[in-house]
């Protein structure tokens, strides 16, 4: 292979570049959509924090922990595939400097799948003494799946503006020279559900009898842009 003068390396990349962007050169039509969506969440994930602290010390950390193991059951959740233990911690340093009780404390994430469920959670626990519950994120499981049509959806709407822009001009549009996207998921969470349950069940008289309120988390916005240049023929 015949080797090039060391002075022409240098330009080598430039020369790709232009090649990369020679639609820019060519007649062409640019257009931009976008196209959204609201979906309800069906993976909502609460945390929950269990304290000896909470009872004044009268009931210890494993008999709160085994209690909610078995409220959270007699809910009909899987505590094994869907309770998870985050964060465990005391009191040892006040207890050395102070002498005060030694008090424990466990932080758990748990997974439920509908609103409905999260509010029985939360009504649930607080019949057993535990209230320090909010919600840490909610998702959409098939969010990919999703995407994946909102793109097509968004390309569609970009190739019949295209169409719209042209015909006017009894002109026709191509291939597509160029395709960009991005997409957006906003997924707030209500947090005034966590305030009307406990609210709603602070007369420990009635909470037995509780029912959770029928609400439902805000929806979940997804949205998909996309840039494409088409060929003008």
């Amino acid at each position: 292979m015949e080797k090039l003068p060391l002075f022409l390396l240098p330009f080598i990349p430039f020369l790709g570049m232009s090649q990369t962007k020679n639609f820019i050169d060519q007649a062409h039509i640019e257009t931009t959509a976008k196209v959204d969506t609201l979906v309800s969440p069906d993976r909502i994930y609460l945390n929950i924090t269990i304290s000896e602290k909470d009872t004044k010390g009268k009931v210890s950390l494993e008999e709160l922990e085994n209690n909610m193991n078995n409220k959270l059951k007699s809910l009909g959740i899987s505590t094994d595939k869907q309770l998870v233990l985050k964060d465990l911690s005391s009191n040892f340093e006040k207890y050395f400097l102070k002498q005060q009780e030694i008090q424990k404390s466990k932080n758990y994430t748990l997974l439920v799948y509908s609103a409905p469920m999260a509010g029985k959670v939360m009504v649930g626990l607080e019949q057993i003494n535990i209230s320090n519950i909010s919600v840490e994120k909610t998702e959409y499981a098939n969010m990919e799946s999703l995407l994946l049509t909102l793109k097509s959806r968004a390309i569609k709407k970009a190739s019949m503006q295209a169409q719209a822009m042209t015909k006017p001009l009894n002109q026709s549009f191509g291939k597509a020279l160029y395709i960009s996207d991005n997409s957006n998921v906003m997924s707030p969470y209500n947090n005034r559900m966590l305030g009307i349950q406990m609210k709603a069940s602070k007369n420990p008289l009635e909470s037995d009898s509780l029912a959770p309120i029928d609400i439902e988390f805000e929806k979940i916005t997804v949205e998909t842009e996309v840039r494409v240049v088409f060929k003008l023929d």
